[in-house]
């Protein structure tokens, strides 16, 4: 680990533990770098992380000081949730399309949105990329790539499964129109109408409404905070009833930030593999981890096939983009033709511009940058929450990502403060919304993925004044 992030990790820790408190001088440049043995430059790149995660402030020809928005945190949740087991038709509410219709103003504070900030992203890197291979490309790519996509991107794909221990070939991919697309095609490799599909309880609403698309019935399973889909719970619904596929999100779950542990990822892959029972995994924030490496996919221990993992580039490298995959296994010959049905083929321009954004080398060092970044607004949302939030609320701690999960005192209605707050032009995301029975109804999913500013800071201030006076209204 470089000296700087050592350095400010360590401060960090004594801010949390209350060590330092808030008012408190941070030693001088000078008496840091003497003490610690490092250079004065090492010491200025620590104190600029701990200003850019909030906990220090700068005050003019007199140092360095914690800040006063530096407190306590929200209490962690820890209880898994309690879903019934039966399945269930799903009808999702217009109130979806509502919240995601709010999220594109500009005007509104995007606390509700599932996007990060498009300015997180290389995109003159990538419109670069675009005009140079536009040029260049051959007119018969757009037939020899039409079943499963690019050749060149799907061999820098498939390294990068390498590097996670997936030995997988070009030809096990199939290239798609963002991972929406990837995930709705593998539903359909492996069920049909009327089939139950097992989901996290919360789960994200894009794959309810997945589901009632085709005509499918859900089953939640209780799912932890931290850990993920409850592997004890999954064994019964998987004996009694039989679904025909699992679908679930890995990797700092979404809504939650969960991500299951290797061994319980090995865990739930031989479980599902007794069964003989698919597992679609939506991948899409696996590489926007806050740890020293990227969590390995459950696909990482399919020896059966039976893993259709599914990513894209939209959360990580390039929104609009619409580049998304499939590794789907035993079934990626029938992902493909449904693919050629469906939409034909995804964006060849698109596909070549990621591939040759890909072969320069750039990749890593921007996933790094946004990496770095998105923790530090995770801090600063985690610190507003517990300043500006009830006492009562807990919260989730999400390792990667860009999403928190709140859990309001008893007696808030989450969606009457999503009412409130669009009306003061901030967009929330309702905990009904995650779930096939409505349920989490004094819950809330909040974005971290846009840069922290006085006008995020003043909106989330606004939220808990929300839930504070209607959980006050309650008692």
């Amino acid at each position: 680990m470089k000296r700087y992030l050592a350095l400010a990790d360590e401060l960090t820790a004594s801010i949390r533990s209350g060590q330092l408190r808030a008012g408190d001088r941070l030693p001088s440049v000078r008496h840091a770098s003497r003490s610690r043995r490092v250079s004065p430059a090492t010491v200025f790149q620590a104190y600029y992380l701990l200003e850019a995660r909030g906990l220090v402030q700068a005050r003019h020809r007199s140092g360095y000081y914690v800040s006063s928005l530096a407190g306590a945190r929200p209490r962690m949740l820890r209880k898994p949730s309690a879903p019934k087991p039966q399945s269930i038709a799903v009808d999702i509410a217009e109130r979806v399309f509502e919240i995601l219709a709010a999220t594109m103003q500009r005007d509104v504070v995007p606390l509700g949105s599932a996007f990060p900030a498009p300015t997180l992203f290389p995109l003159r890197r990538l419109a670069a990329a675009m005009a140079s291979t536009v040029k260049r490309l051959e007119p018969r790519t757009s037939v020899e790539y039409l079943l499963q996509g690019n050749l060149r991107l799907r061999h820098a794909i498939a390294q990068r499964y390498a590097l996670d221990g997936v030995p997988l070939q070009e030809d096990d991919i199939v290239v798609t129109n963002g991972a929406m697309e990837a995930l709705n095609l593998c539903l359909a490799a492996v069920t049909r109408p009327g089939d139950a599909v097992v989901i996290e309880s919360p789960t994200f609403y894009a794959a309810l409404q997945a589901l009632q698309r085709n005509g499918l019935r859900a089953i939640e399973a209780p799912t932890h905070p931290q850990d993920g889909i409850e592997l004890d719970a999954l064994e019964t619904i998987l004996r009694e009833q039989r679904p025909s596929a699992c679908w679930l999100m890995t990797n700092f779950q979404n809504p939650l930030g969960s991500s299951m542990p290797d061994e319980k990822k090995r865990a739930l892959v031989e479980l599902l593999t007794r069964y003989d029972t698919p597992l679609i995994e939506d991948d899409v924030y696996g590489e926007l981890y806050f740890g020293t490496r990227r969590p390995v996919p459950a696909k990482a221990f399919d020896t059966a096939g039976l893993v259709l993992h599914c990513s894209s580039f939209s959360k990580c490298l390039a929104p609009g983009y619409r580049i998304g995959w499939a590794a789907a296994g035993r079934y990626t010959q029938a992902v493909a033709r449904l693919k050629l049905s469906a939409s034909l083929t995804a964006s060849i321009p698109a596909e070549a511009a990621v591939a040759a954004y890909l072969d320069s080398g750039g990749y890593d060092r921007h996933l790094r940058r946004l990496r770095r970044q998105l923790e530090a607004q995770r801090d600063r949302m985690l610190d507003a929450i517990g300043d500006y939030f009830p006492d009562e609320t807990g919260a989730t701690r999400p390792q990667g990502g860009y999403f928190v999960w709140l859990q309001c005192p008893r007696g808030v209605d989450a969606i009457k403060i999503h009412e409130q707050a669009l009306a003061a032009r901030i967009s929330v995301a309702p905990g009904p919304i995650f779930s096939s029975r409505g349920q989490f109804k004094h819950h809330l999913r909040l974005n971290y993925g846009h840069p922290w500013t006085e006008t995020i800071d003043a909106a989330v201030r606004t939220i808990g004044r929300m839930v504070g006076r209607a959980g006050a209204d309650r008692v």
